[in-house]
């Protein structure tokens, strides 16, 4: 015999990610990330050229892939 299943209600999340288009430089990507977890979008923009950097390039990908898939 099968559990009864119960009622939950759905909960909503406390607080999702966007594109952040106002404040951001080229598509909004990095002030997007720095809105939703609450830090400043400077750091995340060296964070991504650092990392672009160090990681042959590979961050522009992600970079790109965020902008198509986001929003």
């Amino acid at each position: 015999m099968s559990r009864p299943e119960r009622n939950r209600p759905a909960v909503a999340p406390e607080r999702s990610f966007h594109l952040d288009k106002r404040n951001g430089k080229l598509f909004g990507v990095c002030s997007g990330i720095a809105d939703y977890f609450g830090i400043n979008a400077t750091w995340v923009r060296i964070g991504f050229v650092a990392g672009t950097l160090i990681g042959f390039g590979s961050l522009i990908l992600v970079y790109l892939a965020i902008a198509l898939i986001a929003d």
